[in-house]
């Protein structure tokens, strides 16, 4: 039963990490609702190395692609890797400096009301904000420049509460600042890889001697990461076919939707 549970949550990990729906804010009402037991929490953080190495695979060619790019000095992507820096940076700074403080916050309650208000917010950014539409659905890195980089940088210090959803926050800056929805939502994707892995790596020192604490232990994080893994391949691919031709109402009503019943669930 507890490895089930921890290929379900896998799943739900996989499933709602790229989509700006919060998967760290679904781990939190999962657990706290199924009563599965992550003291330190560390399955949480731990599980989204799996959402992260099917970003790693699915753009593997376009990744190596970009390292002998490096390599060589490509002007082109010399800038590419640059923003990608400047954009990581805001983020990763706020994580190591106030991750612990707002971990308190890391119950259902918050989660809620964070899905409604970043429902709304999407909701007024897709009707309010015209943004540019993809000519050819692959992402245009080239055209992002440093302003919009620090820009969706520090949309991404957002993701800190839990329920706000981090590829919410970077997909939503990233069309503000005028990005179109293909190359905000890639960018995002690429974003997501030095973020969830410190904040992965630092769970997992930091909290090792209470691995004891999760239900199921080391098997449980390895069969939920493996479960997130092969879910998120699903959605990666599913997504970027998706945001080419709509916007993303469909999940600020869906954010709404879950955040009123979790209340109801809590408090009726």
């Amino acid at each position: 039963m507890e490895i089930i549970q921890a290929i379900l949550l896998g799943i739900l990990e996989g499933f709602t990490e790229f989509l700006p729906i919060s998967s760290t804010g679904h781990l939190i009402v999962a657990q706290e609702f199924a009563g599965y037991q992550d003291t330190a929490k560390i399955f949480t953080v731990v599980i989204q190395t799996g959402a992260i190495a099917a970003v790693i695979w699915n753009y593997r060619h376009d990744l190596l692609r970009r390292v002998k790019g490096l390599i060589e000095k490509d002007p082109k992507i010399m800038k590419f890797w640059a923003i990608w820096v400047i954009a990581t940076i805001p983020g990763a700074l706020a994580g190591f400096f106030l991750r612990d403080l707002l971990s308190v916050y890391a119950v259902a309650t918050t989660v809620a009301i964070a899905l409604i208000v970043g429902g709304v917010i999407i909701w007024i950014i897709e009707t309010y904000h015209k943004a540019r539409m993809s000519k050819t659905g692959q992402p245009d890195f080239e055209s992002i420049n440093t302003n919009q980089a620090i820009k969706i940088g520090l949309f991404q210090m957002l993701a800190l509460v839990p329920g706000v959803s981090r590829s919410g926050s970077t997909i939503m800056g990233g069309l503000l600042t005028g990005l179109d929805r293909v190359t905000a939502a890639s960018f995002s994707f690429y974003l997501s890889i030095p973020i969830l892995l410190l904040a992965g790596a630092y769970q997992l020192v930091k909290g090792y001697d209470d691995l004891n604490t999760v239900t199921g232990g080391a098997t449980s994080l390895i069969v939920g990461t493996i479960a997130a893994f092969v879910t998120s391949l699903v959605v990666i691919k599913w997504l970027l076919r998706y945001v080419y031709h709509h916007d993303f109402k469909i999940f600020a009503y869906y954010r709404v939707a879950l955040g009123m019943i979790i209340l109801l669930a809590l408090y009726i």
